[in-house]
């Protein structure tokens, strides 16, 4: 009998809690993937977008985006996790350990901490802790997702509910500053803002103002750039008999797009350094205009550091609906046109002897 050679990939009843998953696929990060992330959503944070910046810092050169490594890391994941998603949910304690740089190669892991069967018995949740790391086999990114996963069999019987206990947020003590950074270098014009840790409030409402529209070509390179093989992003063949009846935009194209937004009023947030909760609230499609806007929630001095600080920050995208829209930024979030919800800490540098 023949040995079916290809993989249709997991279903919700293919996972067990436990269960590890070594990933296929390296990925060795260049100098050409920092260029086209720059062109498919526009960043402009200074320390990833010069060498002579990222030196006057203590750095070796400009490391890759913070995000361009999640997205690498996270595609790794997809052909065993959520190929047959319906949509990835959420995300919790994400830590950013160790810069990225051009010919450094990414490895991905998970385990599978928890399970949830849904009510329609059609499909079910899958929680993962994902690792990356490089190879020097040093953790680069280390984090929680869950999914919605289809069924095989509608038939098959549920497992055991378990859901992970997880932090409501990651203690300002866990996390990294790279190694070799100093902020005495750090020029605020070329980085194109005066404002600094100690100009933010908590309970401040940034409205980024501006807006980024996605193209259906720009989106659809992004998913094979991470190789983020999830067949709702890029099999319109069969997106047609969804109830939307197109391609879903992967959801860390819409962070990404958020984060770049941003530089508008945290343009001195030079580093993502945890990701405390996330979730896509909404669908997002190509043609949709993405706009944000962000709270400050915490501020936090670092461990043995005078010179910069963390900045916790409730970031929104929103489609369609400019952020000036939503007048009382809304304490749940979740108003009609918000279509995420990302909660997570940044780098900040401080005034020089405050």
């Amino acid at each position: 009998m023949a040995v079916q050679k290809t993989n249709p990939g997991n279903y919700f009843e293919d996972f067990s809690v436990g269960q590890f998953l070594r990933h296929a696929t390296p990925r060795t990060v260049s100098e050409g993937d920092a260029a086209v992330y720059m062109a498919l959503f526009g960043p402009r944070f200074p320390l990833t977008s010069s060498d002579e910046f990222a030196r006057a810092l203590g750095l070796p050169r400009a490391p890759s985006d913070d995000l361009l490594a999640f997205h690498i890391a996270f595609g790794k994941t997809v052909p065993d996790i959520s190929l047959n998603a319906v949509a990835n949910l959420g995300y919790a304690d994400c830590r950013f350990v160790t810069p990225v740089y051009p010919g450094d190669t990414i490895t991905t892991s998970s385990e599978v901490i928890g399970l949830r069967q849904l009510s329609n018995g059609k499909s079910g949740i899958v929680y993962v802790r994902s690792t990356a790391v490089n190879q020097r086999h040093e953790v680069v990114i280390d984090y929680v997702r869950w999914v919605m996963v289809r069924k095989r069999d509608a038939a098959a019987p549920a497992p055991e509910t378990q859901i992970p206990d997880l932090p409501e947020a990651v203690a300002p003590d866990q996390l990294v500053v790279p190694e070799g950074l100093q902020l005495s270098g750090y020029d605020t014009d070329l980085a194109g803002s005066p404002h600094l840790w100690d100009d933010y409030a908590v309970g401040e409402k940034i409205d980024h103002v501006d807006g980024m529209t996605i193209e259906e070509a720009e989106h659809m390179m992004a998913t094979r750039l991470y190789q983020n093989t999830a067949k709702v992003h890029f099999n319109q063949f069969m997106q047609n008999d969804d109830k939307a009846g197109r391609r879903l935009i992967y959801g860390g194209h819409v962070i990404s797009l958020a984060r770049a937004l941003s530089y508008n009023g945290l343009g001195n947030a030079f580093k993502i350094a945890a990701i405390n909760a996330g979730q896509h609230v909404a669908p997002c499609y190509a043609g949709d205009t993405v706009f944000a806007w962000s709270e400050i929630l915490d501020k936090a001095e670092l461990p043995g550091r005078s010179d910069l600080g963390a900045l916790r920050v409730r970031g929104f995208a929103t489609k369609d609906r400019p952020a000036a829209d939503f007048p009382g930024k809304t304490e749940d979030g979740h108003a009609a046109g918000v279509i995420l919800d990302l909660d997570y800490w940044v780098l900040m540098p401080r005034r020089q002897g405050s």
